[in-house]
């Protein structure tokens, strides 16, 4: 009897490292902003990703420029991220290939209701400039995140030199949602794009408190790409799954469910893969 039930549990140890369980063990590791986790797009996505691929989708949601670092230190396969800048310097500097838009949304500023420093319909660098003349609460991210970047990268087109010593200036070092909880409690101004913006009304039951006060101005513009951790600095990064996460991204079923992805019946981001 021995040597029979040695050789069946044999066979169904050689059946679990073979075949049975290759399917189930496929993963991908993802760095992506906190906007596509916040909002829940990737709650969203990620049974259908399984399902069509057998492939299970793992992220960590951080800013940006964490994203891109740990991309850097080969502890991810893929990144969603929202920084074309500092993502074409880090496909040049070679530690990203296959870069892939995905969709876009807009980035929007809002503040309270009464708006202290009028900047309601203005473009984003008289608001910019009003924020600053009238030392209105500005809640900035501080957290190298795409949003920040952006955010920089505005104060420095409107002409108005780095207010990060002002009183009235204040860095978060958190994410968006939290940022966003922040100047809503302090009547602040802050900068957020609009898919979690809405994901914020949301949890406000559709009346925040917050209000949007500028949008609509060309350099809001918010796109968001997918590349590859470049294989030949990172040997162990799943390449063949992350391209295939990219694929399926682009592909016109997942670009139709990205469309269609809504909180209060408005759409959180707008695929432009195609």
């Amino acid at each position: 009897m021995k040597t029979p039930m040695k050789l069946v549990f044999g066979l169904l140890i050689l059946l679990l490292m073979t075949g049975v369980g290759s399917a189930a063990a496929r993963s991908v590791m993802m760095a992506t902003t906190t906007s596509t986790d916040n909002t829940g797009l990737l709650d969203y996505l990620a049974p259908a990703f399984e399902e069509d691929t057998g492939i299970e989708l793992k992220w960590t949601a951080v800013g940006t420029g964490k994203a891109l670092e740990m991309g850097k230190n080969c502890d991810v396969d893929v990144l969603l991220v929202h920084a074309p800048p500092a993502e074409k310097e880090y496909v040049e500097n070679g530690y990203g290939v296959d870069r892939t838009r995905i969709m876009y949304n807009d980035f929007v500023l809002v503040g309270p209701a009464d708006d202290p420093a009028g900047i309601k319909g203005k473009s984003v660098r008289e608001a910019l400039q009003a924020i600053k003349e009238s030392k209105s609460q500005f809640f900035s991210r501080g957290d190298d995140s795409g949003t920040n970047k952006k955010e920089l990268l505005l104060w420095d087109k409107a002409g108005v030199d780095l207010p990060e010593k002002a009183q009235w200036y204040l860095e978060t070092g958190r994410g968006m949602i939290s940022t966003l909880t922040m100047a809503d409690e302090r009547d602040g101004y802050t900068l957020t794009d609009r898919g979690t913006y809405i994901k914020y009304a949301d949890t406000k039951g559709g009346e925040p408190k917050l209000k949007i006060l500028v949008e609509g101005d060309s350099a809001l513009f918010n796109q968001y790409s997918a590349m590859v951790v470049n294989p030949e600095r990172c040997q162990k990064v799943k390449v063949d799954e992350a391209r295939e996460f990219i694929e399926w991204m682009v592909a016109e079923d997942t670009q139709d469910m990205i469309g269609d992805f809504r909180l209060l019946g408005k759409k959180l981001f707008i695929p432009n893969a195609r």
